[in-house]
């Protein structure tokens, strides 16, 4: 008899969508091959609905977790769960990792870490975390007011980056007064050095601000060094500003470049 996915099942898969719910379960979700593929490796995943073609194909990792709920599932029943507008081969639901304590001043001495102020879009929470784990970079501290790094939308955004890069939320104010003074922070500003021509460390810390608003003055007050991505050419008329993944991007290919 096929899986019958009950009215409190759906309800409490539904409840993933929000962080009350979250916590609530101590569960998250992941959609797809390569999402779910990357993240089994690296969370407790407590329950699996997937095709049967998926499941032969996966059985060797599946079998190093034996506590996994392995649900064979039809289209039908895989379309009543999913939150993408394709129904993938397989969704699995994750036990929420523990928190993570922001990095001290020695992880930062020696490692290029981004700092995130209230970047509040998921997608682009996801997608910073992309190319963080396409440059090297590890850790991300966020503002408590920074989007969930466990929202679907963020997990799916992030490719399976989740599975190797950490974000870490804490008040950033009281976090960058508590750091040595030698530690660099740099941010991104209209009004900063041309980020082309700045010689740039690949430790510290690389600070990006919210969508709309940037950097507030509480963070920026702890910037050591303003920076600029500058339009191309210079004088044309152009949108407004970059979207902040997108700096983001631009930014560590810049930090990264010297080490070529």
């Amino acid at each position: 008899m096929d899986f019958q996915l009950t009215h409190r099942m759906a309800k409490d898969f539904a409840s993933l969508d929000q962080p009350k719910g979250r916590r609530k379960l101590n569960l998250f979700v992941a959609e797809g091959d390569k999402c779910v593929g990357e993240l089994l490796p690296a969370f407790e995943c407590r329950m699996i609905f997937a095709l049967s073609d998926w499941i032969d194909k996966h059985r060797s990792i599946i079998s190093t977790h034996p506590g996994i709920e392995i649900i064979e599932a039809n289209r039908g029943l895989l379309g009543q769960i999913t939150r993408l507008t394709s129904t993938p081969p397989v969704i699995a639901f994750f036990n929420l990792p523990s928190d993570v304590t922001a990095p001290e001043a020695g992880y930062l001495k020696s490692n290029l870490t981004v700092a995130l102020d209230c970047v509040q879009d998921p997608g682009n929470l996801g997608t910073i975390m992309r190319c963080c784990d396409w440059m090297g970079v590890r850790t991300i501290i966020a503002s408590p007011d920074t989007a969930d790094a466990f929202s679907p939308k963020c997990i799916q955004a992030s490719m399976g980056a989740t599975a190797r890069v950490n974000v870490a939320y804490t008040p950033l104010p009281e976090y960058f007064a508590s750091l040595d003074h030698n530690i660099p922070v740099y941010g991104t500003f209209l009004d900063g050095e041309n980020i082309y021509h700045k010689k740039l460390e690949n430790s510290g810390i690389l600070l990006m601000g919210n969508e709309g608003r940037g950097i507030s003055d509480a963070v920026a007050a702890h910037v050591t060094d303003r920076l600029l991505i500058p339009s191309y050419p210079r004088g044309q008329n152009t949108v407004e500003s970059l979207n902040v993944a997108m700096a983001t991007a631009i930014a560590l290919s810049c930090f990264r470049a010297a080490l070529f």
